[in-house]
């Protein structure tokens, strides 16, 4: 395993490990973020090179999150799976050494009892399931999947935009009685809970992790890239309600900028975590 796609940060009692499934990809920043150019992103020189190219291309990976507690080896959004039909060309029939990293960072799937996805889009549930003898059969079979009970209601009953991801992806997890449909505020355990942030899609959920005094926040897609956190205005071709996703963005910086908090970004390639600091009358991430 490439040492970049590994990366480990401790929050008391809890591990967080990240897995990589697609490193560090590059494309046009307004393929994602409608309103941003290369020279805006460029105006930024703190995003360079981890999150920006010299030519003012975003910097962005897929990838998932393992928390080891005393008690749980918690999954924290899949990826983006193999052997789907996906509405991007680059992502049908996708194959990756996703499962192979997963063990050798010591996380066999049958090791991990709980899943959480942040919300339903595709590349956060995809190995939710695997395909096997022609059937999606759940990847993490020794573990409860959480899912915020408003996202469900959503997806459950709106066509779907990137493929049959509730299909392939989700609905199997349901057939097989090892869904858990939650409150948005829904404490996990101990240390860990589940934090409203609503925009990028109706029951979008952060994560957020105390443990002995000290705190973490994985953002799952309510931030995509570093530099909305200089410009939340800048919403995402992505989000179902682009205005709430602004606000909940400009509310969360607010609430924790300056404070000795680790933002994990679930799309930011490495070093994928830092903290908000304020800069003149916005903010950066401080890595």
């Amino acid at each position: 395993m490439a040492i970049e796609t590994m990366r480990t940060w401790k929050i008391g009692d809890v591990e967080i490990t990240r897995i990589v499934e697609v490193n560090a990809w590059e494309d046009d920043i307004t393929m994602l973020l409608p309103d941003a150019t290369p020279q805006t992103v460029l105006a930024y020189p703190w995003l360079q090179p981890h999150y920006a190219t010299a030519q003012g291309k975003m910097i962005i990976s897929f990838q998932c999150f393992v928390m080891r507690t005393n008690e749980h080896q918690i999954m924290l959004d899949t990826c983006i799976g193999s052997d789907r039909k996906r509405e991007f060309d680059i992502f049908t029939n996708m194959r990756s050494d996703f499962l192979s990293d997963l063990a050798s960072a010591g996380f066999e799937p049958e090791t991990i009892d709980l899943v959480l996805c942040t919300h339903l889009h595709f590349d956060h549930v995809g190995w939710n399931t695997r395909l096997v003898d022609g059937r999606w059969e759940p990847t993490f079979a020794n573990a409860r999947y959480l899912f915020a009970e408003r996202e469900w209601r959503h997806w459950s009953r709106e066509p779907q935009e990137y493929g049959p991801v509730i299909e392939d992806s989700v609905q199997p997890i349901f057939d097989r009685g090892l869904a858990d449909l939650v409150g948005e505020t829904h404490r996990v355990t101990d240390e860990i809970r589940l934090e409203p942030t609503p925009g990028h899609t109706p029951g979008h959920v952060s994560v957020h992790i105390t443990s002995r005094g000290e705190e973490a926040v994985i953002t799952g897609d309510m931030i995509h890239h570093p530099c909305q956190i200089m410009r939340p205005e800048w919403s995402s071709t992505a989000d179902v309600d682009p205005g709430a996703a602004a606000t909940t963005r400009a509310q969360f910086l607010a609430r924790y900028s300056d404070r000795p908090v680790l933002i994990i970004g679930t799309h930011f390639a490495a070093p994928t975590a830092g903290r908000i600091v304020r800069d003149g009358d916005r903010y950066r991430l401080d890595y």
